[in-house]
């Protein structure tokens, strides 16, 4: 009796093992993988706060929770059954896919580019759509509507971007990984979003603290400069987070033409990256990461702007006549 107890005892402990081990790698593939969709991150960072400008101050946190929930909705029950699809039964167009996501990227980078180089009325009729509005909660339902569908995209790539970053093998494994990156980002993002839409509140009620000792004081100047800090900051967000697009798209689209056997334009950015980490040896890796990257966003800024006409001219209209085709 006891030594099947005991032969019981060992099965329990391996099988602990096991579990605990099969923890670790999923926590470690997860945090490499989330480290690669990070350009995404941060973009997904910088569009959200655009929702809720405008918005009451009491509905500013309970909006950016319906759209941290309607992105938990596109990770884990559209874009994961989806990914683990392609990873069993085609994984030979995960990278095209990919590919295209990245495409896709750097035409919105270039859009927001040319939008702000040349102001025009490419999103004019969105704008147009408000004051049809019958009251805030239409609004604000038009408001989260519009940032699920834009987190649709960006979770799309950061799924595939993962989903190319796991090892084949275990789809219980893929799973697991692809759930916690897409958790994990959702809450990073977004938990982020709401103290950044809060900070102005918060440095509002700083700046009136009425104590009139040092510490009072030391409060009151904290609480003016995050008033005065916060509309920079979401500026130069905005400007990161553009920047973010167009680098992680035309990178994913310059190794993915290298996979396919087109490697000059990944060997000329390589070739220009060693050459100046080899004339600053003191910081050659960032100047080497530095270089790479400014390399495939001035890809990405070229496919963006090739892509921008195409979509004018030919996506768009053909996307209006197939909503019209299936209305009638």
């Amino acid at each position: 009796m006891s030594i099947g107890l005991l032969a019981l005892l060992d099965d329990v402990a391996a099988l602990v093992k096991i579990s605990a081990s099969t923890l670790d790698d999923v926590a470690g593939q997860a945090a490499k993988a989330g480290a690669k969709a990070a350009g995404v991150v941060i973009d997904d960072a910088a569009v959200t706060p655009r929702y809720v400008v405008g918005m009451r101050a009491d509905r500013e946190l309970p909006v950016i929770a319906k759209i941290a929930r309607g992105s938990l909705r596109n990770k884990l029950l559209y874009l994961l059954p989806v990914a683990l699809a392609l990873s069993a039964f085609a994984p030979w167009a995960i990278l095209p896919l990919l590919m295209i996501g990245g495409a896709f990227l750097c035409y919105e980078g270039a859009e927001k580019v040319y939008e702000a180089v040349v102001p025009h009325d490419a999103k004019a009729h969105v704008a147009a759509l408000e004051p049809l509005a019958l009251g805030a909660a239409s609004l604000e339902d038009i408001k989260v509507a519009s940032a699920i569908k834009t987190d649709f995209i960006l979770s799309a790539e950061i799924m595939a971007i993962t989903l190319a970053a796991i090892p084949t093998g275990n789809i219980w494994t893929q799973a697991a990984v692809l759930a916690a990156v897409g958790i994990g980002i959702t809450v990073w993002v977004y938990g982020g979003v709401a103290l950044i839409v809060k900070a102005d509140d918060v440095g509002m009620a700083l700046a009136s603290t009425t104590s009139s000792s040092l510490m009072g004081t030391v409060i009151r100047a904290i609480g003016r400069g995050l008033v005065r800090l916060m509309p920079s900051f979401l500026a130069v967000l905005s400007v990161v987070g553009t920047a973010a697009m167009i680098w992680v798209g035309g990178g994913i689209v310059v190794h993915g033409l290298a996979h396919f056997g087109l490697t000059g334009v990944e060997h000329a950015i390589q070739t220009i990256a060693d050459g100046g980490s080899r004339a600053l040896p003191a910081v050659a890796s960032a100047i080497n990461w530095l270089l790479f990257a400014a390399g495939s966003g001035l890809v990405g800024l070229l496919i963006g702007f090739a892509l921008i006409p195409v979509s004018e001219r030919l996506l768009s209209p053909a996307w209006r006549g197939l909503k019209s085709l299936v209305a009638t």
